[in-house]
């Protein structure tokens, strides 16, 4: 993610006239990535049975539409800014679009991953291209901006179980793609009217020559990348059956090209002088990461053990949670002014707390919990993630510096995408091929104990953060 040398940054002669209009427009498609990575979570019992297969394997429907989000997020970005934003933004809501129109007709488990990973590469493309939009067009109350965006993408993530759950009682695993298509076409027909075109930009909508393009992305670099995080997670997924080994040395060996490959390019897919340079940032990635390993554990591995070891339906799994999302858009604008206040290590503090007392509270639940029992530890769990949502993105903005912005936020989405993967790596490791009471439990103290070092970081962060 080196400098691009055909990037300007130009005034360019366009007005917004309806700035909600135009924010509303980017939202609708911004949200689709975190929706669908989230909504996915309570079909996930459903999949095993419509194609007879084990919670490990059907969990790389998570794992590789966060895998292809990872990567597709840089260079996505990149692309945008050579070919132009506006072009980026359309031609992910078309790739969505059809991912969502053929993946309910997949003849084999095999194909719908295929059109999971073109749905997550339209949406990879979506996010960067509609950040730089922003950025480039709305000048004044900026940080207003990407918190209402955020509000948008955090709540399409907490609200995805239950609308998933609610969708998939009326009409089965199909749903949770067809409902895609009203955010689709209403911010495709925004974006025609509303977004500025590429053409206002001596940047945006250049015909930049193919060659340039190909040596400004690093495929070299992106590709032992992808070499080393799928044979990585290939090897970790395969530590409850037969065990990969092949694969760990490929990992290895793939991880250290890249890094001597990224050391050298004159235009790297991830610089590293930028983690060295700026450690406050870094840390910043580090701890969201983890966050997300708690935040996405709970959200793909509790609706599978409401529905498999507690036999609740869809819908039921889906409104219990609703505790989670309702929690955490309550304490959002609270955790806004606070940071406003105070700076953003004492609400995350506090949220490091909620995560370890909510993911202890799994060593109490039995196979006979009352209802209210779940929504007292799911009300925690749900406080913690609106802490961390605003205390992590606004650390973000103040530990970055203004001309690396763009690049910030890159990989701001990226640390989301390798928790979430490593959140699936852990429910794999611990469901196999069976879910139980049990295996919650030990899942509680797991998660307990990464809450207790998400306290240590936020501990660690800079006063100005």
């Amino acid at each position: 993610m080196g400098s691009n040398p055909v990037s300007t940054n130009t005034a360019i002669p366009f007005k917004v006239r309806n700035k909600n209009l135009f924010l509303i427009t980017i939202a609708l498609g911004v949200l689709l990535n975190p929706l669908n990575s989230s909504m996915i979570s309570v079909a996930m019992a459903r999949f095993e049975n419509v194609f007879h297969d084990n919670f490990d394997t059907v969990s790389w429907l998570i794992s590789s539409y966060y895998l292809a989000s990872a990567i597709a997020q840089p260079i996505m970005g990149k692309l945008a800014d050579m070919l132009g934003r506006k072009r980026l933004f359309l031609l992910g809501l078309i790739l969505v679009a059809g991912s969502c129109a053929l993946a309910p007709f997949s003849p084999s488990f095999a194909w719908l991953i295929v059109f999971r990973l073109i749905q997550s590469l339209g949406s990879g493309a979506i996010y960067p291209a509609g950040m730089g939009i922003v950025r480039n067009y709305i000048t004044e109350r900026q940080s207003q901006a990407l918190a209402f965006l955020a509000v948008f993408s955090s709540g399409a993530a907490a609200f995805g179980p239950s609308l998933g759950g609610i969708v998939m009682h009326y009409t089965d695993w199909p749903g949770i793609f067809w409902i895609n298509f009203p955010f689709i076409i209403a911010s495709f027909l925004l974006s025609i009217f509303i977004l500025p075109s590429d053409k206002f930009s001596r940047n945006e909508g250049a015909k930049t020559p193919v060659q340039q393009v190909v040596r400004q992305m690093d495929i070299p670099g992106i590709t032992l990348f992808a070499i080393g995080i799928i044979t990585a997670l290939v090897f970790l997924l395969s530590l409850t059956g037969h065990i990969a080994w092949w694969a760990l040395p490929v990992a290895i060996v793939a991880f250290g090209l890249f890094g001597w490959r990224e050391s050298r390019a004159h235009t790297p897919f991830l610089s590293f002088s930028l983690f060295r340079n700026n450690l406050p940032l870094t840390w910043v990635l580090v701890q969201f990461t983890v966050v997300n390993v708690v935040f996405y554990s709970v959200f793909f591995g509790m609706p599978t053990y409401l529905q498999e070891a507690r036999h609740y339906d869809t819908q039921q799994a889906g409104l219990l949670m609703l505790c989670i999302a309702g929690f955490s858009v309550i304490t959002s604008p609270i955790t806004g002014r606070w940071v406003a206040r105070s700076g953003s290590r004492p609400p995350l503090i506090l949220a490091g707390v909620f995560m370890t007392v909510g993911s202890g509270l799994y060593i109490t639940l039995q196979n006979h919990s009352p209802v209210w029992w779940l929504v007292v530890v799911f009300s925690v769990l749900g406080l913690s993630n609106g802490f961390n949502n605003v205390g992590l993105q606004t650390a973000l903005f103040k530990v970055s510096p203004k001309e690396i912005i763009s690049t910030a936020s890159g990989l701001f989405q990226m640390a989301r995408y390798m928790g979430t993967i490593l959140s699936t790596v852990l429910l794999g490791l611990l469901f196999g091929q069976h879910l139980s009471t049990g295996q919650i439990h030990i899942l509680g103290v797991i998660l307990a104990v990464i809450g207790a070092c998400v306290i240590i970081m936020s501990v660690r962060l800079p006063k100005t953060a």
